[in-house]
C-alpha cells in the first residue's frame, strides 16, 4: 500500500488545497506503480501547530515562512 504523509504549517493550506494534494499524490503513485495501486494509496496531510517545528536550529513559524516575521 503506497503512503505519503504530508506536514504542512497549522492553518495555512485550505480544503481544496488538501484534496488537490490528495488527489495529485494519489496520481503519482497510480503512474509510477500503475493503477493497481490507486484504490489502496494512502495520503495524510498533518497539520503541525504553530512554532511546532524548526529548520537548521531555529523554531519556524508561520509569519515567519510567510515572510511576516
Amino acid at each position: 500500500m503506497p503512503f505519503a504523509h504530508f506536514k504542512v504549517p497549522a492553518g495555512t493550506l485550505s480544503a481544496e488545497d488538501k484534496k488537490k494534494i490528495v488527489e495529485r499524490t494519489t496520481d503519482l503513485y497510480a503512474e509510477i506503480y500503475g493503477e493497481r495501486a490507486r484504490p489502496t494509496t494512502v495520503v495524510l496531510v498533518d497539520e503541525v501547530p504553530d512554532g511546532g517545528w524548526g529548520v537548521a536550529g531555529n523554531v519556524l513559524t508561520a509569519a515567519m515562512l510567510n515572510g511576516d516575521g
